[in-house]
């Protein structure tokens, strides 16, 4: 049974949905700057979903009140990283340590290789699971080229 059938990695706010414009990227940041959320830029070129800590794209926007200034800061890193994926991330500091409350893939690369599934069975007839990157086949630097 195929649970993905777009084949899309599916992580974070609005993975089922088709690719979020700038506008309403926008409109999501400014919705996060109205609750005194900070954000920040990532991006990694394996999205295992166990790489939980992806690069930062420059600093924490933690004094920002512009949407325009986290577009800008994306749109520097999607220049940089155009074949990544890149996530926005809002945190809340309201109880004194950064917690994500948003956090959504604002670009992928054209071809997305997906994961594979290994089983291997173990003492007792136990199973274990593992989860591999397709991706992770090539070296970072070509991983996503052509």
């Amino acid at each position: 049974m195929m649970t993905n059938p777009t084949g899309r990695i599916t992580q974070g706010q609005f993975s089922f949905l088709p690719d979020l414009s700038d506008a309403e990227i926008a409109l999501q940041v400014e919705y996060g700057l109205n609750k005194g959320y900070a954000w920040s830029v990532e991006y990694t070129d394996d999205p295992h979903p166990r790489n939980t800590y992806w690069e930062m794209y420059g600093m924490p926007m933690f004094d920002l009140k512009d949407a325009a200034g986290v577009l800008l800061e994306l749109n520097a890193c999607r220049k940089t990283f155009p074949s990544h994926y890149i996530r926005l991330m809002a945190f809340d500091s309201t109880r004194g340590f950064e917690t994500i409350v948003m956090s959504f893939i604002v670009n992928r690369p054209a071809n997305e290789p997906g994961f594979g599934l290994a089983r291997q069975e173990v003492n007792g007839r136990s199973l274990r699971y593992t989860v591999h990157s397709y991706a992770t086949d090539r070296p970072e630097t070509e991983r996503y080229s052509g």
